[in-house]
């Protein structure tokens, strides 16, 4: 049995040393890229507060570190909470990137750290909405050299929809920022369809009273926008 055992701790030894390292090295490289996010957004925040308080006082942009994992920008009626997720993650073998060289050449670039962003109404952390959703516009992806690509709703996912040439810097991460930025700000709420909220009980009303049992997001109750539809309990709701 010694011979087994002798085989199996080889196994498991050539096992760490391969995916348990590579995936150290790729959560490494994803808190070094959120911890340079962090800067980019402070200092994109700075600037545009700085920059918009010329056009209208009122406008309020500013920066929020949460945690380690977790930041957020306020620019005007909008967030954007960016959320690094601590585990490693590998993707479905049907996914595009793995018909690509880059892949194939070494299946573990295609581990990666995620770094999700979600857009939310400013109100409901200010009202304390904890039913209002948020919409997820964007995921970077990071690999074990440093390398990335997004996923994104905004025009920028076309120019990085595939694995980067070079290490994400912080010029990169500015253009993408400013990007998501746009979208948001362009991405308005739409009232919700007429008969859709036509009718209101009068438990609904009184409910209504209360923010928390407000649930309110920019395309709550549509249909083609890529956002999982809601049922008419969810749009009366807005």
């Amino acid at each position: 049995m010694s011979e087994i055992h002798d085989k199996q701790k080889k196994t498991i030894l050539n096992l760490l040393g391969e995916k348990s390292v590579m995936k150290q090295d790729v959560f490494s490289n994803t808190v070094t890229v959120f911890n340079l996010l962090k800067e980019v957004v402070k200092e994109s925040a700075d600037d545009l507060s700085h920059e918009s308080s010329k056009i209208d006082k009122r406008i309020t942009i500013s920066y929020k570190e949460v945690s380690t994992q977790s930041m957020q920008i306020k620019v005007a009626g909008d967030i954007l909470e960016f959320y690094m997720h601590s585990n490693v993650f590998e993707f479905d073998h049907s996914h595009p990137m793995f018909k690509t060289g880059y892949i194939k050449n070494n299946p573990l670039n295609s581990y990666c750290g995620i770094i999700n962003v979600y857009n939310f109404l400013a109100d409901s952390y200010k009202y304390n909405r904890l039913n209002d959703l948020g919409d997820l516009i964007a995921r970077i992806f990071i690999n074990r050299e440093k390398k990335f690509f997004i996923e994104t709703r905004t025009q920028i996912g076309y120019k990085y929809m595939n694995f980067s040439d070079q290490p994400v810097d912080k010029e990169t991460l500015i253009e993408i920022i400013n990007e998501l930025i746009i979208f948001a700000v362009t991405f308005d709420l739409f009232t919700p369809p007429y008969e859709s909220v036509r009718q209101v009980s009068v438990q609904e009303m009184q409910e209504k009273q209360s923010s928390n049992s407000l649930r309110t997001g920019k395309r709550l109750g549509y249909a083609g926008t890529g956002i999982t539809n809601s049922t008419n309990d969810e749009e009366i709701n807005l």
